[in-house]
């Protein structure tokens, strides 16, 4: 049974994901097939061969189909959904928030879109350094706290000016900074976290809802309202969003915040970094640039993608 004290209902995500796994929807499967190309590219720059690998929240083999063909590797495709799972030849229905494997089991474990409705993300993750090998390699992406701000601002003013407030209707996402800070406390050696904006324009606000319940990405906050979104909240949020989002074309914008992490299994042969004060070059003085203080780093321009939502 799942507990009401915790953020997400993980009984009703299991049924969302048996839902989405019976849906045909044309455009369902999107978002993580274009999140599993930007993953599947990403690990070509860790040059290593991996033979041993859990996928969690496989869905319908996006990644595993992103990535070279090995005949030799045993890939593990982990699921909520038995009839994801049932899409992989090695397909395991487990709980991420209760990983069924032994420790040492692994040399890769990787998550596409699959670790923003965990609850306890800190256990998760020290979960997966624990399957992993001594100097295994962990590779994730999950939705950032920047993602749908559009329908999201959308819908609070609507519900707020028909109804006098509104209902918590969008997941709490991680940012760029915790998601970093997790890491490390999870045990995971070298650390890095990024993150990448996907625009993606839809012809109607509508098509972006059809199109986030066929992926089983709906509400599962327990704290959610039970009573359906008032039609006449749903119209004026939809209203809204065209006229102030929509471009000449009339289509809309609906952004996804693409929050990329990775991190080592620790092990003694990886590099350890310098003592402060040991290093015999300054960074700036090496790139030819000016230094400045943490407070003064402006966040580099982050990337934006065009797709189609039809």
């Amino acid at each position: 049974m799942s507990d009401p004290h915790l953020p997400f209902d993980r009984s009703l995500l299991r049924q969302r994901r048996a839902r989405a796994a019976a849906t045909l929807y044309a455009d369902a499967d999107f978002l993580f097939e274009e999140a599993a190309h930007r993953m599947a590219e990403r690990l070509t720059d860790v040059r290593r061969d991996f033979n041993r690998v859990l996928e969690l929240g496989a869905r319908r083999a996006a990644l595993a189909n992103a990535l070279p063909r090995n005949p030799d590797r045993l890939y593990v495709a982990s699921d909520a959904a038995f009839t994801f799972a049932a899409h992989h030849e090695y397909g395991v229905v487990a709980d991420d928030e209760a990983l069924p494997f032994a420790a040492d089991s692994f040399d890769l474990v990787l998550a596409n879109l699959n670790l923003h409705h965990v609850n306890d993300l800190p256990g998760t993750l020290w979960q997966i350094q624990q399957v992993l090998q001594p100097d295994g390699f962990f590779q994730a992406v999950m939705f950032g706290g920047e993602t749908l701000n559009e329908l999201r601002a959308c819908l609070v003013e609507a519900e707020t000016e028909i109804t006098g407030g509104a209902y918590p209707r969008f997941s709490p996402l991680a940012d760029l900074r915790q998601i970093a800070g997790l890491l490390q406390r999870a045990g995971f050696a070298l650390p890095v976290a990024d993150h990448e904006r996907l625009a993606v324009r839809y012809a109607e606000p509508m098509r972006l809802l059809a199109e986030l319940r066929a992926m089983g990405e709906s509400n599962l906050r327990h704290d959610r309202s039970r009573k359906p979104l008032r039609r006449d909240v749903l119209f004026r949020a939809m209203e809204l969003y065209q006229t102030r989002f929509g471009g000449s074309d009339g289509r809309v914008p609906a952004s996804f915040d693409l929050v990329f992490m990775a991190g080592w299994c620790p092990d003694a042969s990886q590099p350890k970094p310098l003592r402060p004060g040991t290093a015999g070059t300054r960074l700036a003085d090496a790139l030819g640039t000016t230094e400045h203080k943490t407070q003064d780093v402006v966040a580099p321009p982050t990337q934006t993608r065009q797709s189609d939502g039809d």
